[in-house]
């Protein structure tokens, strides 16, 4: 059984620049697409950032684009999530999932991962 464990949320402040990580265990990591989701108080979960099995490609949501990075280390079985100049409306619960492919093609529906992580709370004050 997969098990993904987020960490590295917070209280941060506006400007701030925290690093998320996702440790999975119970399965071979290489053979897993990543991906980070959020969702913020009363509205729906959203789509931030995927990479592909290698690390080679990654795929942003518009509005992330530019400020977070996603990486991955397969000898550490990690997932990162890299935040920078975040504002007090990037406050959500940050997940993190798993997609069993080896597909190049990073996905940005959250229907599409097998397994998902308890979720970690970050929170941005102005």
């Amino acid at each position: 059984q997969v098990q993904l464990v987020e960490s590295g949320g917070g209280a941060v402040q506006a400007g701030g620049s925290p690093r998320v990580s996702c440790a999975a265990s119970g399965c071979t990591f290489s053979d897993y697409a990543m991906g980070w989701f959020r969702q913020a108080p009363g509205k729906e979960r959203e789509f931030v950032a995927a990479i592909d099995w290698s690390g080679g490609n990654t795929y942003y949501a518009a509005s992330m684009k530019g400020r977070f990075t996603i990486s991955r280390d397969n000898a550490k079985n990690t997932v990162y999530l890299q935040m920078n100049s975040l504002k007090p409306e990037d406050t959500a619960v940050y997940y993190c999932a798993a997609r069993y492919t080896r597909s190049p093609f990073p996905s940005g529906l959250g229907n599409t991962y097998e397994y998902w992580g308890q979720g970690t709370q970050v929170t941005v004050s102005s």
